[in-house]
């Protein structure tokens, strides 16, 4: 054998070794990981939030990987905290796309919609927890999908629940209602569809801003009271949501109005905030809380005790991660069980082939198609009593 014959068959046989030490070749070595990119706001001013599903999020990884990975494939999340700034969350998915990541986990309205021409370009499956219905627009995010339900359809489904509890009432005319929103996209969201229903069905509606770093609500309250509304629907986040409260009952408000918060002031953090004013309020939560357990909080709650908490202190936000990370896991899963890769084009398909995932009763049971990345148009409903939410509806679905 010539000189080059022995160089050329000794890098061969180092090449197959690393082949098969990765998992890309035949043999039994570790499998390859599966990248998944991920951005959370950590510091930033939805911290108080994004810190438990940023933890929820890497307790599923954690919890997987050591109760095997998916088919044998760790995975491997590639994370940072953003703070909630737009451009910091572009350069972070770009530098991970780059990376190989073949999924991404995002977290606010503004980032995920500003990243959605780039994740349809790359193709690459993106979950957040923004819940705003123009992620679901095929055509302009075809590779994003939604796991809660969408704040339009929460905003209706409050909205629908508001027309039927006055009838109950005894009323025979239709309910006024107004929708109080965070002054941003996030808050604007669910605007134009809830005006759109409610207008279809009679109800009288205004949308009022909060606007940013206020101190009280009396001028909105006031606003509140003289366009007669029955119904405020909140879409905002705990923080000014306790606030309005507070100023509700100060002002004799809620002896006249019934306050329904949506699913981000719809939490523990509200609750202890608001204190005594939050009793009554009714929440469109599309992610079960620890104080009513379902069998999809097990799971977390173990892996959390084995780390010294507990579910129970972490809050709902925890299992939200948590659940929005086992459906991307599921994806992958089913990639691998077709024997494909895993890129972002196999995972979208393997993604809209989902029919009634079930979380255990943390969420509706969740499902995709190729036509419509809405995992669920459902919810039910809590409300707060002694200081806890407690479950106050089946099911409601925005459709019905």
């Amino acid at each position: 054998m010539s000189r080059f014959s022995k160089t050329l068959f000794a890098v061969l046989v180092v090449a197959s070794m690393v082949l098969t030490a990765c998992g890309g070749g035949g043999g039994g070595g570790e499998k390859a990981p599966i990248k998944v990119g991920a951005i959370f706001d950590l510091t930033g001013p939805t911290s108080d939030v994004g810190t438990p599903y940023g933890e929820g999020v890497k307790g599923f990884v954690e919890w997987k990987n050591a109760n095997g990975g998916i088919d044998g494939h760790p995975i491997e999340l590639i994370s940072a905290d953003y703070a909630y700034k737009v451009d910091q969350a572009e350069q972070l998915y770009t530098q991970y796309v780059q990376e190989g990541v073949v999924a991404f986990m995002g977290w606010g309205t503004g980032d995920t919609e500003a990243l959605r021409g780039k994740i349809a370009a790359d193709k690459i499956p993106f979950m957040s927890a923004s819940y705003s219905a123009n992620l679901l627009d095929m055509e302009a995010a075809p590779y994003n999908f939604l796991i809660g339900t969408s704040y339009s359809d929460q905003a209706i489904i409050a909205i629908r629940w508001a027309m039927d509890d006055y009838a109950a009432k005894g009323n025979s005319d239709k309910p006024k209602v107004v929708l109080i929103h965070h002054d941003s996209p996030f808050g604007q969201s669910p605007v134009p569809d809830a005006q759109a229903f409610a207008e279809a069905n009679g109800v009288g509606f205004m949308d009022i801003a909060m606007p940013k770093g206020a101190t009280d609500y009396v001028a909105e309250l006031a606003q509140i009271q003289q366009f007669g509304a029955s119904y405020v629907v909140i879409q905002n986040v705990s923080s000014p949501a306790a606030v309005l409260l507070k100023d509700a009952v100060s002002q004799g408000v809620t002896d006249t109005v019934q306050f329904i918060t949506l699913n981000w002031c719809s939490d523990e953090i509200f609750i202890n905030l608001a204190g005594d004013a939050a009793e009554g309020v009714i929440g469109t939560i599309p992610f079960t809380p620890p104080s009513s357990p379902v069998p999809g909080h097990d799971d977390p709650d173990a892996w959390l005790k084995e780390q010294g908490s507990s579910l129970a202190e972490k809050g709902l936000h925890y299992s939200q991660g948590w659940w929005t990370m086992a459906t991307m896991a599921h994806g992958i899963e089913l990639v691998l069980k077709d024997g494909k890769e895993v890129t972002g084009e196999n995972l979208r398909a393997a993604l809209e082939s989902i029919q009634n995932f079930d979380t255990g009763g943390v969420t509706a049971p969740i499902s995709f198609s190729p036509t419509s990345h809405r995992g669920s148009d459902s919810l039910r409903l809590f409300k707060v009593e002694n200081g806890k939410w407690v479950q106050a509806s089946d099911y409601i679905s925005a459709g019905d």
